[in-house]
């Protein structure tokens, strides 16, 4: 079937377009934004793809669900529209760059800079219902974005996985881990921040330092 996703995507999930249930997703997904109020935009869900080809890889940051808030998702895991108040996960975010790399809070919390650098912002349930979250669940894309995440780790070299939390250690548990480079912590939630779980991780040190040591352009966080 035809998806609206960038070119170099498409060549490698070509195969999973044709599923069953893939096509049983899709329908699901069509129904969703008829009959209810959805996000991310329509033209957002493949967004994360859209900014960061499948060649320019350098790093996956692995989100759970979009935001469900009126106008907050924008197709990139943790990211939100310009001008939207920053959600408690994305200031924590932000907290831990400044510690970590003396980079001040940004006034937008929209995180298109990071996936144009290679940065795929990629969320395991790509759409939600406004106002219900988790409602998209458990329809197909946890299947999806498993599938994206084995290409990466079959097709690519030396990328940057960043596992924030449980539910990302356990999406992210077929990497191969002689070819890549995980890095693993709390989720930036307050409930497992506040708990001690994720400020301290340097995780965006720690990132550039190992692109550097590869010959690769750091990321300009």
């Amino acid at each position: 079937m035809e998806v609206k996703i960038s070119e170099s995507w498409k060549r490698v999930l070509k195969d999973e377009f044709e599923k069953d249930y893939f096509h049983n997703l899709i329908t699901f997904v069509k129904k969703e934004y008829k009959n209810h109020t959805s996000y991310p935009p329509k033209n957002k869900i493949f967004a994360a793809f859209d900014f960061c080809s499948f060649e320019d890889l350098k790093v996956v940051i692995i989100g759970q669900d979009p935001y469900h808030g009126y106008k907050q998702a924008n197709g990139l895991c943790f990211s939100v529209h310009d001008k939207i108040k920053h959600p408690p996960s994305l200031i924590n975010i932000f907290k831990e760059l400044e510690t970590d790399l003396g980079k001040p809070i940004p006034k937008s919390g929209n995180l298109e800079t990071w996936a144009s650098q290679g940065v795929l912002l990629l969320n395991a349930t790509l759409t939600v219902r406004a106002s219900e979250a988790g409602s998209h669940q458990k329809q197909g894309w946890e299947q999806f974005t498993d599938a994206i995440i084995q290409q990466i780790s079959n097709q690519r070299e030396e990328i940057v996985f960043l596992l924030w939390g449980g539910f990302a250690k356990k999406k992210g548990s077929k990497i191969d881990t002689n070819k890549h480079f995980v890095l693993i912590s709390g989720h930036p939630s307050p409930l497992s921040a506040n708990r001690g779980y994720w400020f301290g991780n340097k995780h965006f040190s720690k990132i550039n330092d190992y692109l550097k040591s590869k010959g690769k352009k750091e990321i300009f966080w």
